[in-house]
């Protein structure tokens, strides 16, 4: 389904754009898209914890994170042919996303054993069943009585929402601040300006391809709960700057060091999630991690754009390390999030919570 309406949205532009039906079909292109991959994306990443024992999953996760950062820069790259055709990036982008899925069949083998539980009949749940589950599954961490999984759902919707916001409103801010000067004198165009602050978040997805393998033998060596906050103080302190030193040489050290940060952050993360659930449960686990990132990433734009109205552009920079504070502090709540702190069940982590030597 991905493959299929990514390929049709420049040929929906191509023979009906600039009308209203051109319109409503393309923006339904663009959500059954995106509905399709995330309908996807969660059971190929939930494969790592499953095929990955415990104590390699963050170098694992690093080799995704990597994998996805090539992709991005392949993204990025494909924008030259746009020049040849609309279409091309399109239907490359698509050819490329059927290879890797095909990679994924042929080649994974999924453990069984978590499949389907013993004497239940396998069947797909239905969309009620999804939302009743995840609500279930919600419910089971809140009244939990060792509290490390609700923490870190809520520090990765806090490092989430303090992330977006810059990712978002970014280009804005270049076009209309960093780069007001340039404009309002001639010597740059207000598209150039975008343009130019668009290209300067290369510095982060560069410097966190980079540092997507190193993230995660860090995390090994340190631990990591340990890294994380490490990666969110960071955050916390250069964006903080930004609002007092609005400086390109300043800005460019902040967006490579952001990359590195949000590496030690992003790397690590969901290795302590699936740890935190029974084997039978990571893939349920995987999901709230996304879950709560989605929701972080769909509600931070809206509120931001509302402060930025209210209060001007910079607010951002006051939003943004506010955040990443707060994720910081949930974090110091999570107390299981090395691998040898990992449980079976629930149960267990429950029962053994009051004794544990952390």
């Amino acid at each position: 389904m991905a493959v299929v309406f990514f390929g049709l949205i420049p040929l929906i532009h191509t023979a009906l754009g600039g009308t209203p039906t051109g319109l409503a079909l393309l923006m339904g292109a663009i959500v059954i898209m995106n509905l399709a991959m995330a309908i996807f994306r969660t059971p190929v990443v939930a494969l790592m914890p499953d095929i990955t024992p415990s104590e390699q999953r963050s170098k694992a996760n690093g080799i995704i994170n990597l994998m996805g950062g090539v992709g991005t820069t392949i993204a990025f790259g494909m924008g030259i042919l746009f020049a040849i055709s609309r279409g091309l990036p399109f239907w490359v982008g698509a050819l490329i996303l059927l290879g890797c899925e095909l990679v994924v069949l042929l080649t994974i083998r999924e453990p069984r054993e978590y499949t389907v539980a013993t004497g239940e009949a396998s069947k797909l749940p239905s969309f009620g069943e999804s939302f009743r589950d995840l609500f279930r599954l919600l419910g089971e961490i809140v009244r939990a009585q060792e509290k490390s999984a609700l923490f870190i759902c809520l520090a990765i919707f806090a490092w989430f929402m303090g992330y977006n916001a810059i990712e978002t409103f970014w280009t804005l801010y270049g076009r209309n601040y960093l780069f007001a000067a340039q404009v309002a004198s001639g010597a740059m165009t207000a598209d150039a300006a975008a343009g130019r602050a668009s290209s300067m978040m290369i510095f982060i997805s560069g410097a966190f391809l980079l540092f997507a393998l190193p993230a995660g033998f860090v995390a090994t060596r340190f631990g990591r709960k340990r890294t994380i906050m490490v990666g969110l103080a960071m955050l916390t302190i250069l964006w903080t700057g930004v609002r007092f030193f609005p400086n390109l040489p300043y800005v460019y050290a902040t967006l490579i060091l952001s990359g590195i940060g949000w590496a030690l952050i992003n790397i690590n993360s969901l290795p302590i999630v699936a740890d935190l659930a029974s084997d039978e449960k990571v893939g349920s686990y995987t999901g709230l991690y996304y879950f709560f990132s989605l929701l972080a990433a769909s509600t931070s734009p809206t509120i931001v754009g509302f402060l930025m109205d209210v209060f001007g552009m910079e607010v951002m920079f006051l939003f943004t390390p506010a955040f990443m504070l707060l994720a910081f502090l949930l974090m110091l709540g999570v107390k299981r999030s090395e691998p040898r702190q990992a449980v079976t069940t629930l149960g267990a982590a429950i029962e053994t919570a009051g004794n544990a030597d952390f």
